[in-house]
């Protein structure tokens, strides 16, 4: 008991504040609005640590690769396949918000009135005005806002790699680097403690502007994303243990995968899923050394259920601001952001809460609406994690299969 409330103490924090806070938002009404300085507080808090975070976060990830001697050695059908499934998730969770539309029957001029417009979305620029204004500014203390996040995040990549490359010269900046990110990520622990209640607050507020219009669409976002988990820990895995092995590579994934898939619900987290997959996935029949691989890297860079995640998040910002997101140019925008923060941005230290910020920033949402995809972070957490884990898995079968050959699976039960 005591571990499972080490493990799930702040998730349930937050569930018990954002149930209360939506329990006084449908009985208060607009009169919970005494409150909103307390939600008001804990996004100040956010966006005042946000700068450095994303800065030192980036920048020291990069700057130690210099020391991480095994990326050199990474094979590139490694990189391929996490790529390929990630891509394959973006598009399967895409396709899955088309059809089943968590998003609807929301007030959308009460969204817009409470949480403010879409920025640019009567300035017509062309694509390539529009990519350069995203990823550079044309001041340096203009990267210091949070409305220009990407650009941050280029200087960041700039920062790091330069680190990186300059030898001995600049190790005692890495250090500075790789401390000012364990002092950002201190700082965030702490504001977090203040997270049920400035989120509370927060939500009290939305549902008593808005009603339980938000209550039904965060249930029906729940309920489509548990939906697709199964769906894809059922069907899509299976066909990947298909591909790898054929029929004796379903049944010794079945055979195995409980552990894994146990372990990454109770713990909630791909990190402390490393032991088991990397144990049971030998029993599938990886051999040890592309376990070791692709197991501890997939833990960070191969996340298919933050990918849809990320996509759950952009379609619902999309729908909730009034923006069609069937057309051809905004499904493909979609789902590479949604590949984007859940490949990339994963693999940044805090890169969560920089995932949906570059979100955000990338299609000029107003940043008061960060908490609303915050809250869709919580609610899918589990589920996620299920499928960011277990996922590496089916890779490590994947990659044995390109790698020992279609004949991996017969050595091994030989």
């Amino acid at each position: 008991m005591l571990k499972f409330w080490k493990n799930y103490r702040m998730t349930i924090l937050l569930f018990c504040g954002l149930i209360i806070g939506g329990i006084a938002g449908l009985f208060w009404g607009s009169k919970v609005n005494v409150i909103k300085p307390f939600g008001d507080l804990f996004l100040n808090l956010m966006y005042m640590i946000l700068i450095p975070l994303v800065f030192f976060s980036i920048s020291s990830a990069i700057a130690s690769m210099s020391e991480m001697k095994r990326l050199g050695k990474i094979l590139v059908w490694t990189l391929l396949v996490f790529l390929g499934t990630a891509f394959i998730a973006a598009i399967l969770g895409y396709l899955t918000v088309l059809i089943f539309q968590p998003i609807n029957n929301v007030d959308m001029a009460s969204v817009r009135s409470l949480m403010g417009h879409v920025k640019g979305a009567t300035n017509h620029v062309s694509g390539l005005e529009q990519l350069v204004n995203t990823f550079t500014v044309d001041d340096f203390d203009k990267i210091l806002s949070k409305n220009n996040m990407l650009a941050l995040i280029v200087v960041a990549i700039f920062t790091g790699i330069a680190t990186a490359t300059s030898g001995a010269a600049a190790r005692p900046f890495a250090r500075v680097l790789a401390a000012g990110n364990v002092v950002t990520m201190k700082i965030v622990k702490y504001i977090m403690y203040y997270a049920p209640i400035g989120l509370g607050c927060f939500f009290a507020t939305v549902i008593g502007s808005l009603g339980s219009q938000m209550v039904t669409t965060y249930l029906r976002t729940w309920l489509v994303y548990l939906g697709f988990t199964i769906f894809y820990f059922f069907v899509v895995m299976s066909g990947y243990a298909i591909v790898a092995g054929g029929r004796n590579g379903f049944k010794i994934f079945w055979q195995n995968v409980g552990v894994p898939a146990i372990t990454a619900i109770a713990t909630s987290s791909s990190a402390a899923s490393i032991p088991a997959n990397l144990e049971y996935a030998q029993k599938m029949g990886v051999t040890k050394d592309i376990a070791k691989t692709v197991i501890p890297l997939g833990a960070n860079t191969h996340k298919d259920g933050s990918v849809v995640g990320g996509i759950l998040k952009t379609t619902f910002l999309f729908v909730l601001f009034g923006r069609n997101i069937a057309t051809p140019s905004n499904a493909f925008l979609i789902i590479c952001v949604g590949f984007l923060v859940g490949v990339v941005m994963s693999a940044i230290p805090g890169g969560g809460f920089v995932a949906e910020t570059v979100i955000i920033t990338i299609f000029g949402f107003p940043m008061s609406a960060l908490p609303l995809i915050l809250i869709i972070s919580e609610i899918i957490d589990i589920p996620a994690t299920l499928l960011n884990s277990v996922s590496n898995t089916t890779a490590g079968m994947l990659v044995t299969r390109f790698v020992e050959g279609r004949n991996w699976l017969k050595s091994y039960l030989a």
